[in-house]
């Protein structure tokens, strides 16, 4: 039996954060990935609209999201936005990346969030499969970008 535990960090929980930082870069292939500064990612862990949960096995991270919260102004109750989900290619399809969205929806659901949502590339049959499995309903959206650093 694997001892795997699931934690949401805090603000003292710098070096996990960073940690799962790198699952993403490795997992999503992310080249030449530039680290903000210590500084910064301590305060984003300070701020109550941010939140990250970590997948620990025997203590290491070995997977994770990030999730901001969105208030509303068509309800008082705030929506919650998963940013980032990975898991270490290793441990994929044994069941944590679904963990992680059970752990999450559980506790927006106890500190009252009204929905928690996520985007997935139509392109990526993995990602949609994944969402689908774990109870999440497809909506049909385009996503647009305004890049702001374009010369042009």
């Amino acid at each position: 039996m694997l001892n795997i535990s699931i934690k949401k960090l805090s603000a003292n929980d710098l070096f996990e954060f960073l940690d799962l930082i790198r699952v993403f870069e490795d997992v999503f292939e992310m080249k030449q990935c530039q680290m903000p500064k210590e500084s910064y990612l301590q305060s984003l862990l300070s701020r109550d609209d941010f939140f990250v949960f970590v997948t620990l096995l025997d203590g290491k991270v070995i997977a994770g999201l990030t999730a901001y919260l969105l208030r509303q102004y068509y309800s008082e109750r705030p929506l919650v936005y998963i940013f980032d989900l990975a898991v270490q290619t290793k441990w994929q399809r044994k069941g944590i990346g679904k963990s992680l969205i059970i752990k999450i929806n559980e506790y927006c659901r106890k500190e009252g969030m009204e929905e928690v949502f996520v985007q997935a590339d139509v392109a990526d049959d993995y990602a949609l499969d994944f969402y689908r499995s774990t109870g999440g309903l497809p909506e049909e959206v385009i996503h647009f970008t305004y890049p702001l650093n374009r010369i042009n």
